[in-house]
């Protein structure tokens, strides 16, 4: 694989849920070493399931869907990779934030594409993120940074940064992608797309139950009015707006649980 120069020092470290395999690219351009390759050419077998291991599957949709919840359960059922895009874009918000960066400030926002650390690690069986080597894995997860992560993934020089480390991470396969384009920008080629959605009071609940077991005390209003904030930011910005995808299976969550949509999934997959 040809590294991609893209400028300053990104890490990428993609989790193989089952077993944490982890591919790590170092000092890159983007040098992508996926630890799962013995597992590639070869079929998962789990009761009456057999998926071969170089498919591409993405899940997009809106804040409070369910996306990661769900992501992460399918790629455990796989053994495939899972990859996290909005914590790559939550964590790039922080940064800004934290330097005082105007979200709409474009050349600031180059520039410090061009200097930030970015990467991911598995800690005692967790995804964690780290920003020039600082763990911001609860920091990230606030409306604020959510709501900035939105505004900065609309600018084209951030997204083409961290697009080049998404794109190397599906090259071989065998990766559940989570996020908002990951359908239509990131992997349009991809074997199987889902779009994940849900009424808005269902995903005004889970994101107010999600924070208050962060935090303990959250206002219910507020986090429906950033939601809203958010849906409205993610379907109309220019660049890679949020869709479903042409050829995606749309996904109603609302009255689903985890383990029901990831079994829909998987017959969908299976060809059920």
């Amino acid at each position: 694989m040809k590294p991609t120069a893209v400028g300053g020092r990104y890490y990428l470290i993609l989790l193989r849920v089952d077993q944490y395999a982890i591919a790590q690219a170092l000092n890159i351009g983007v040098m992508l070493d996926v630890c799962s390759s013995t597992m590639m050419g070869q079929s998962v077998s789990k009761g009456r399931l057999t998926v071969k291991e170089k498919l591409v599957i993405t899940i997009d949709g809106p804040a409070g869907a369910g996306k990661s919840t769900v992501s992460k359960a399918l790629a455990r059922r796989l053994s495939y990779l899972y990859l996290d895009t909005g914590a790559l874009y939550r964590a790039f918000a922080y940064k800004v934030i934290e330097d005082g960066i105007l979200p709409g400030d474009e050349k600031a926002l180059a520039a410090l594409c061009a200097r930030i650390e970015l990467h991911l690690d598995n800690i005692d069986g967790s995804l964690n993120v780290f920003v020039d080597s600082v763990n911001v894995t609860k920091m990230i997860r606030c409306e604020e940074v959510g709501l900035v992560a939105s505004r900065v993934s609309a600018v084209s020089a951030v997204r083409e940064r961290l697009l080049a480390i998404q794109r190397q991470a599906g090259d071989r396969g065998g990766v559940v992608a989570e996020g908002r384009d990951m359908g239509t920008v990131v992997f349009p080629m991809a074997d199987y797309k889902f779009y994940l959605d849900a009424s808005v009071e269902e995903r005004v609940r889970r994101r107010y139950a999600e924070l208050r077991s962060q935090r303990g005390s959250v206002d219910y209003k507020k986090v429906a009015e950033d939601l809203v904030v958010r849906d409205r930011q993610d379907k109309e910005r220019k660049i890679a707006p949020l869709k479903a995808s042409e050829d995606a299976t749309i996904v109603d969550s609302t009255k689903m649980s985890v383990a029901e949509v990831v079994e829909k999934m998987i017959s969908i997959i299976r060809g059920a």
